[in-house]
């Protein structure tokens, strides 16, 4: 067994055929299926299913341990490249939307600065979707938010941001005055579907304040959610960098007096360690933190804004 032969299946795995692997790896169909075939020997199990296409159940369980054997081998490689002045290396990073909207121009030149040797591949997601693959290694690190209930994740807190209402100005509730959590009881609402990690947030805060929170649609996606309220569609709670800072007409946004703040994170695995890439770029993050978040409305930082340590918190008072 070799790495030539570990890289060819998941070549094959990846691109879906022996003649789409040899494509993406610059060689014949030939030395595709030889390579696999020699793997299949030395196994002594069937890796790829020649006449349905795809992997075996074998190949599948093989695969998986391939990419981390070549992931490791890679960060290895980045690793000896660091030992001197310059960190190397490949960082992915999962991010949420709302956050990746004016953090990663700010982040991403910040960190070409200091450390050019670094290369960012940057996932866009929610937190529902980016932390499975975070814990099944796909990611090296995640920027997500409260509530995380997996114990096999170091969770560090980089800001919290105020919940706000948004809605259209012809809204029954545009007209009342220092609105609160109760004032929302049975009230529809364009919300995130049930289980999604911010609908968690939103349902604990409910929970908390003895109100029932009711869907008039549920979006998956928070800024689709803004900008459905903000053309007229209904009202919706969002983080405030979800908010555009010049709202269409006829939208307005409003605080809720108790509404917890949603804490925003920076998470990885315990085990094993981070590449040096990847704490090089939190190394850059937490310098860069107060810059980035200056300018961003609804958002604070430093230990006031986690009044309270909680992996788990819905929000205000959660530090992760």
């Amino acid at each position: 067994m070799d790495v030539r032969q570990l890289e060819t299946l998941v070549a094959v795995a990846e691109h879906g055929s022996f003649s789409a692997a040899a494509r993406a790896l610059y060689t014949v169909q030939s030395n595709v299926s030889a390579h696999v075939a020699r793997l299949e020997r030395d196994l002594g199990v069937r890796l790829v299913d020649r006449e349905r296409g795809g992997l075996t159940d074998d190949g599948v369980v093989v695969v998986g341990r391939a990419r981390r054997i070549l992931r490791d081998l890679d960060e290895l490689s980045a690793e000896m490249a660091s030992r001197g002045d310059e960190v190397r290396g490949d960082t992915r990073i999962g991010i949420i939307g709302t956050t990746a909207r004016w953090m990663l121009p700010a982040l991403l030149g910040a960190l070409r600065h200091h450390h050019p040797g670094v290369h960012p591949l940057i996932h866009e997601g929610t937190s529902t979707t980016l932390l499975p693959r975070l814990l099944g290694a796909h990611l090296d690190a995640a920027i997500v938010h409260l509530p995380i209930d997996e114990t096999d994740l170091l969770v560090e807190p980089l800001f919290a941001e105020d919940l706000v209402l948004l809605a259209p100005s012809g809204h029954p509730l545009a007209g009342r005055a220092n609105l609160t959590l109760g004032d929302l009881d049975g009230e529809p609402l364009i919300l995130p579907p049930a289980g999604a990690a911010f609908r968690r947030v939103l349902d604990r805060a409910a929970a908390a304040a003895g109100i029932e929170l009711v869907p008039a649609a549920e979006i998956d996606g928070v800024r689709l959610m803004a900008s459905l309220a903000a053309d007229g569609f209904g009202a919706t709670i969002v983080p405030a960098t979800a908010v555009s800072r010049s709202l269409p007409a006829g939208a307005a946004r409003f605080q809720i007096a108790d509404l917890p703040r949603r804490v925003v994170v920076w998470v990885q695995r315990r085990r094993p360690s981070p590449s040096a890439a990847t704490r090089a770029t939190l190394g850059v993050l937490r310098e860069a933190l107060a810059e980035i978040t200056k300018d961003q409305p609804g958002v604070h930082i430093g230990a006031s804004a986690f009044p309270l340590s909680s992996r788990s918190g819905s929000g205000g008072g959660t530090s992760g």
